[in-house]
């Protein structure tokens, strides 16, 4: 004797399904959806932020004494930055450009 056993109305079983299973793309979607907007939001946090920079170090006047300084006119002259403040009495402001 055969018994043939049908699941819920409609059903044909598995073997007989055509449609893909989307459940591993969908994970892999998500996934993808997360790390995008993870990356997106470190990016914006570092470029924000100067969590990873080094902290700048403040200059003794006696390595401000040394620094060579240059005219920029049409006389070019060399000399060292310890002659302005020594004779003027001027206030200097280093600025160090990276390069």
């Amino acid at each position: 004797e055969l018994v043939v056993v049908d699941g819920p109305a409609g059903c044909m079983g598995s073997e007989m399904s055509f449609l893909p299973d989307f459940g591993v793309f969908t994970m892999g979607m998500w996934s993808i959806g997360l790390g995008a907007i993870g990356a997106a939001v470190t990016g914006i946090v570092l470029a924000n932020t100067d969590l990873f920079l080094s902290k700048p170090e403040k200059a003794t006047l006696e390595f401000l004494d040394e620094i060579e300084l240059k005219t920029l006119g049409s006389e070019e002259r060399t000399f060292k930055a310890g002659e302005l403040w020594k004779k003027n009495g001027a206030v200097i402001m280093a600025v160090r450009r990276p390069g």
